[in-house]
């Protein structure tokens, strides 16, 4: 499968690229190349596997994301350089 220069530019447009001539040139034949390794794939026999997500066997761990009570939560609020207003940190906008 052999990608022509308008192909090329095209998704070198899409990618927001600005490619040289010689660029389109040499990514036409490059890209060309990696669609003909990836056709090879279709040729693998993949009837009888299963999918999976990971190999590792590794899970996510996860916590429970409960309340609790903190006993100095007082002092630490005097701590702050930032002003207090109704038991919490005032800080600056985010946006």
């Amino acid at each position: 499968m052999k990608l022509s220069h308008d192909e090329v530019k095209h998704i070198a447009k899409l990618a927001r690229l600005g490619l040289t001539d010689e660029e389109v040139e040499k990514f036409s034949t490059q890209l060309s190349d990696i669609l003909s390794h990836a056709k090879m794939l279709e040729e693998v026999g993949t009837e009888n596997v299963e999918p999976i997500a990971q190999i590792t066997g590794l899970k996510n761990i996860t916590f429970d994301d409960s309340k609790k009570d903190c006993a100095f939560t007082d002092e630490l609020l005097k701590q702050s350089p930032q002003s207090v207003q109704d038991h919490m940190i005032k800080v600056k906008n985010v946006f």
